[in-house]
């Protein structure tokens, strides 16, 4: 809709900053969230303004994030709730700090002249912990998304220049109407009706990250957490652990075996998703096994390869028996199959093949009229048979096997993957050691597939995401220095690692930090989810209060503390 224009605001600070080094709780930050005034005419390009940069290109900056925008009411707002008086411009990390263009009245879609420049408003702010660290205070994230006023993001539609003083004048109005503050509510906030999302999906001028924020979350599952913000699994069948009976341990080849559980007392055991791991508590170790059996069995199935130094599979190779009991978690993970009727492409490397196994038993039981690949590099021949059974059952199928011996064919690479041009519109899970997912997954990408179209299961820890945090010498989990905690224990199960808990750290992220886990997160205050982890067992109190809750059966660990004793999926 085309508007008469009319000047609705004005700039009163064209604000730019470099990124740079900042110190923060032992750690340094790259950031380009300190903004200082400039005066006279910048000129605005379709990245950013000129003498500005963003550090984490991640989260911030790019074409649909070129400039930021925070409103003076909002300033005098925040410094009557927080009772300060020594904000500038810039404070809140904004290239322009305007009167008027409230959060509660621009809509996604509105399109502004500034100065001899053509802007569009395309999303909410990002919420992450920089702002805070800005503000010197880190409940700041959380506030501006609790408190309705985040600020938004402008694309740049024409180059120009701009100055302070420049009337904005409001070119047309967004489809749907749907202000800045009730986008952000929508996704951050409880409550996610459908017919807004749906509105939302119609606006063009919507970024594409939130545009797939808000299609995941019409796909969601009830239970399920905030799909919009975070990979989400289906709730736990049962909390904890519990007992389990081995019912059958059968060779797979000479290094590997499949061990069946199943209900001490006969009881159907409750269904899995194709792709879910179980997690054992072994005598020396907590251990997770990616099931491989059909998801709908009445038994459930892991195959275990022996290794060389492994407490865990050394364990189950040479001293359980068929009537042993093992203390065993519900089903779990976001590495599960979907449900669309895409190309699915199975692509694995050794023992990787066990949940990938699990998904192909899945497809051929409903015989799937979907194009599968299914693409293993093995150095033995386990799993052959069992996958060329269930090939068979699929009407679409396609199989290429790579024996990682000259002789056979040579290993699955992301050259000998391309040679095979699969389809691009599918979907693709990957499973195996480290370097063979990260080559593989470049090379999909490089074919043209879709971030959001390509999973992965790592088989130890997840790899950690800390925005903007200067990468420093890894270092293997261990326990923290100083005097041990004498609080209830913390046990990180990828990380095989028990740590007493202590009320010196604010939270269970802290904690994970100071071992040196692999942790991922943004905000720090309940928001943004990145951090949300699978609750084994155990449970745990928040403080701060999330703004939404997660998943159940999952927590927000950067605000969490235990309630007692705690296994993390970490």
């Amino acid at each position: 809709m085309r508007d008469h224009p009319q000047s609705t605001a004005t700039l009163l600070s064209v604000n730019v900053g470099l990124p740079k080094d900042v110190a923060w709780q032992g750690k340094t930050v790259f950031t380009g969230v300190f903004k200082e005034p400039v005066s006279g005419p910048r000129r605005v390009r379709r990245l950013n303004i000129d003498g500005d940069g963003q550090g984490d290109l991640g989260g911030h900056g790019g074409e649909m994030r070129a400039v930021f925008v925070y409103q003076a009411e909002s300033y005098r707002y925040w410094e009557h709730e927080l009772g300060r008086d020594d904000f500038s411009h810039g404070q809140f990390g904004e290239n322009f700090t305007v009167d008027g263009l409230a959060d509660a009245e621009v809509c996604i879609g509105d399109r502004y002249r500034i100065g001899t420049a053509v802007f569009e408003v395309t999303q909410p702010r990002v919420t992450c912990y920089r702002v805070g660290l800005r503000m010197n205070d880190p409940r700041v994230p959380a506030l501006l998304v609790s408190h309705h006023r985040p600020g938004f993001y402008f694309r740049v539609l024409e180059e120009g220049e701009v100055e302070a003083g420049d009337a904005i004048v409001k070119l047309a109005s967004g489809p749907e109407q749907m202000t800045v503050a009730e986008v952000d509510a929508l996704l951050y906030l409880p409550g996610h009706p459908r017919q807004q999302l749906l509105r939302a999906l119609r606006i063009p001028a919507l970024s594409p990250g939130w545009q797939g924020s808000f299609k995941a979350m019409l796909e969601g599952e009830a239970g399920g957490g905030n799909a919009g913000l975070v990979e989400v699994s289906p709730p736990p069948a049962w909390p904890g652990f519990r007992p389990l009976t081995v019912t059958a341990i059968e060779p797979e080849s000479d290094s590997v075996v499949s061990i069946r559980f199943a209900d001490p007392d006969g009881a159907a055991l409750p269904p899995a998703r194709p792709g879910q791991y179980l997690t054992l508590r072994l005598p020396s170790a907590l251990r997770n096994y990616s099931l491989s059996s059909a998801p709908g069995a009445a038994e459930y199935r892991i195959t275990v390869k022996r290794e060389p130094q492994g407490v865990g599979s050394g364990y189950l190779h040479t001293r359980l028996a068929v009537g042993d009991a093992v203390e065993v978690a519900a089903p779990r993970g976001t590495f599960i199959l979907d449900e669309t009727e895409a190309p699915v492409l199975l692509i694995s490397a050794g023992i990787g093949a066990t949940p990938v196994l699990a998904m192909l038993h899945a497809l051929a039981a409903e015989h799937s009229e979907r194009e599968v690949w299914w693409l293993h590099g093995a150095r033995d021949d386990a799993f052959a048979a069992e996958a060329r059974e269930l090939l068979a059952a699929l009407p679409h199928a396609h199989a290429h096997v790579f024996r990682s011996r000259p002789d056979h064919g040579g290993r699955l690479t992301a050259a000998a993957l391309a040679a095979l041009d699969p389809p691009r519109d599918a979907q693709a899970y990957l499973c195996g050691p480290g370097p063979f997912m990260d080559e593989l997954s470049a090379g999909l990408a490089a074919l043209g597939f879709a971030a959001a179209h390509i999973h992965t299961e790592p088989f130890g820890p997840a790899a950690g995401f800390t925005p903007g945090i200067v990468a420093t010498p890894t270092r293997a989990p261990h326990v923290p220095s100083g005097e041990p905690g004498t609080g209830p224990t913390i046990e990180f199960a990828r990380s095989n690692l028990s740590v007493p808990w202590s009320d010196d750290y604010a939270s269970l992220l802290e904690l994970a930090e100071a071992c040196d886990v692999p942790v991922r997160w943004s905000c720090r205050t309940g928001v943004c989810h990145s951090c949300e982890t699978a609750v084994i067992a155990g449970a745990v109190d928040y403080d701060p209060v999330p703004v939404e809750p997660p998943g159940d059966g999952r927590a927000l660990i950067c605000c969490a503390r235990p309630r007692d004793g705690v296994v993390l999926d970490l």
